[in-house]
């Protein structure tokens, strides 16, 4: 049962840390896209944010549901029955 329950917590760490780290890692990327975009092209500055904004509140909605699953894993824990 502690195997379960360790092996449990190491798989949450990484889930976590690497959706951090993607997030952190993919935000940047389009946050240095969209600067180029609105240097290049500086009316269109309010349509590129917008766009920019939708993509970053999906995002950080994936991130809410990946909390919900690491939160099922830990008080639901299958794999314990």
């Amino acid at each position: 049962m502690e195997g379960v329950l360790a092996t449990t917590m190491s798989a949450i760490g990484w889930m976590v840390g690497l959706a951090f780290l993607g997030l952190g890692i993919g935000l940047g990327i389009m946050g240095s896209k969209v600067a180029e975009a609105v240097g290049r092209n500086p009316e269109t500055k309010s349509d590129v944010v917008h766009s920019v904004l939708m993509v970053a509140i999906v995002l950080v909605i994936l991130l809410l549901l990946l909390f919900v699953f690491i939160f099922l894993l830990l008080f639901f824990n299958p794999f314990l029955a």
